[in-house]
């Protein structure tokens, strides 16, 4: 008897946090459709990796931040489908593409910046969610990204943490209205991650390193896996009744 493989369609998944989700996973047993922005090669290398561990991925080109372009993705995506599972739909989604702009306080945020966040955080979450919705079968889950950063403040980052609240607010209301499909939707919010998001700032400053550090409770910063394999619990683990909720992947980041 033949097993429909399950399916994760993850933005942003070619590089840092959504690499690892991708990645942990196909170690459960799940295939993907990745999205990257503009590097091809590290795209198909995150597939490489996945087929070395038994799956089946599929890299295909997004720029977030451009709603235009969403129609036609989501085209390239019903071909992706059809084309290497021999299906319509797929099981989770999750809005994981991202980026940070230069580090700003309210009153020195340019209105290019802020756009720039607003465009890929949230309208870009809005919107793709949206299309896609049509693909997403019934019974699946959605997992937006949001952040630590929603929940306590630090002085630089007022911009982009508002988008990510507003997207914790998305959340609530997509969980409200796909009930009737039995879509489970939530937000996953990691803290400070030592990754090349914003810079590297987190990864390869050491005194803001240490700085983390310091105000965590596990007593380091955190790293990509830890929010891979969150993401991987919470879509593969039997929590379908988690719903319209905010996790925090932080390990006790400022309590």
């Amino acid at each position: 008897m033949t097993t429909t493989p399950t399916i994760a369609l993850v933005t942003g998944g070619s590089r840092g946090l959504g690499r690892s989700a991708v990645l942990k996973l196909a170690e459960r047993g799940v295939d993907a459709i990745l999205t990257y922005k503009s590097n091809e090669a590290e795209a198909h290398e995150v597939v490489r990796q996945v087929e070395a561990l038994g799956r089946k991925a599929v890299a295909l080109q997004l720029d977030a931040g451009d709603s235009r372009s969403f129609a036609a993705f989501t085209q390239r995506v019903k071909a992706a489908l059809s084309a290497t599972w021999q299906r319509a739909d797929f099981d989770y989604l999750v809005n994981n593409a991202g980026m940070g702009v230069a580090h700003a306080t309210v009153a020195e945020t340019t209105e290019d910046d802020f756009d720039l966040l607003f465009n890929v955080h949230l309208k870009g979450t809005f919107f793709l969610t949206q299309k896609l919705l049509p693909l997403i079968k019934d019974g699946g889950r959605i997992l937006n990204t949001s952040s630590g950063l929603a929940r306590f403040a630090l002085p630089g980052y007022a911009a982009y943490a508002a988008m990510k609240g507003g997207v914790e607010v998305l959340t609530r209301y997509l969980a409200k209205e796909l009930g009737a499909r039995g879509i489970a939707v939530n937000t996953i919010a990691p803290g400070a991650i030592a990754t090349d998001f914003g810079g590297g700032r987190v990864r390869d400053n050491a005194q803001l390193n240490a700085f983390v550090a310091s105000q965590t409770a596990l007593g380091r910063a955190g790293l990509p896996d830890d929010i891979g394999n969150a993401v991987a619990a919470l879509l593969t683990d039997p929590s379908g009744w988690i719903n319209a909720q905010r996790i925090e992947v932080s390990g006790g980041m400022f309590i």
